[in-house]
């Protein structure tokens, strides 16, 4: 998405990496060890603070999102697809 994002104008790749630089350097100032293990996580929120930055999705919109995601996840049977709408459907009608 970072590449797509960058080839269609919304940021430059000097952007990107600098926008990574940052949030790897806040996980080390954070104590986080530096062996790999997290560095999608830290790709991601990259992307999402980038995203927030140039005004593409509010940050509310985002957590929405990945919340909805998750409990997408969490009502979906081990060995069966995962699908946003199972999510978006319990947020609508929470179980009592």
């Amino acid at each position: 998405m970072a590449v797509k994002l960058s080839e269609a104008g919304w940021f430059t790749w000097k952007e990107w990496a600098a926008a990574l630089a940052t949030e790897l350097q806040a996980a080390v100032a954070r104590g986080e060890p530096d062996d790999g293990t997290h560095y999608y996580e830290h790709w991601l929120a990259a992307l999402e603070r980038l995203v927030a930055e140039k005004g593409l999705a509010e940050p509310t919109a985002l957590l929405r999102r990945k919340e909805d995601w998750a409990e997408a996840y969490r009502a979906t049977p081990h060995g069966k697809p995962v699908e946003l709408e199972t999510g978006l459907r319990r947020r609508r009608n929470p179980a009592p």
